[in-house]
């Protein structure tokens, strides 16, 4: 294996900016707690998925099907949640703390092989839509019965979740489009380069 001559050693560089620079990169260790206390947040979140499970078995016969279908709503997002905070647990500390060294592993996920910055934050904008989306539609299966008062809404409510979903597809739109963008820059100074 060659050296180029011209890339400076980590013997040359001064011993005071060695250990500043080895501080700076260090601190990426800083967020293994943040990660830590991701996990137990997913573990709370299995334990609702339970909950909210048992209580849809042994209220499946008293319970209309709106309601049924209600509680499945509330399960399909706790469970989106969950692989929200998987997308970041593995996909942020692969990417900014450590490598987890799972090539060939048979259990690796298909998009950790080709996980970035920029292609964590398109995905965690996709899921953070899908949730609102299950959100909103409960919403709408519960609007039914909206100025009455078994509902849960308001009008003006309603009119704001949708707003904010539509907040999200746009602000989702836009970070693709500005990584399309300087995806598309980086190609053409490496052609050009």
């Amino acid at each position: 294996m060659t050296s180029d001559p011209k890339a400076p050693s980590a013997q040359a560089l001064p011993p005071r900016l060695g250990l500043f620079a080895q501080l700076i990169f260090g601190s990426r260790w800083l967020q293994f707690p943040l990660y830590i206390g991701l996990i137990v947040a997913q573990a709370v979140y299995v334990l609702l998925f339970l909950k909210e499970l048992w209580h849809l078995v042994v209220h499946s016969f008293d319970a209309s099907e709106q309601q049924i279908m209600l509680v499945v709503l509330g399960l399909i997002d706790v469970v989106m949640i969950s692989n929200l905070l998987i997308m970041v647990i593995v996909g942020g500390y692969e990417t900014f703390v450590s490598r987890l060294n799972l090539t060939g592993h048979p259990d690796e996920p298909e998009w950790l092989s080709h996980v970035n910055a920029s292609v964590l934050k398109i995905k965690l904008a996709m899921a953070i839509i899908g949730i609102s989306s299950i959100s909103l539609l409960r919403t709408f299966i519960e609007a039914g019965n909206l100025g009455t008062t078994r509902s849960n809404f308001t009008e003006t409510g309603v009119m704001w979740q949708v707003l904010i979903h539509l907040t999200f597809i746009i602000s989702a739109v836009g970070i693709a489009w500005v990584d399309r963008l300087s995806e598309n820059g980086h190609r053409k100074e490496v052609d050009h380069g």
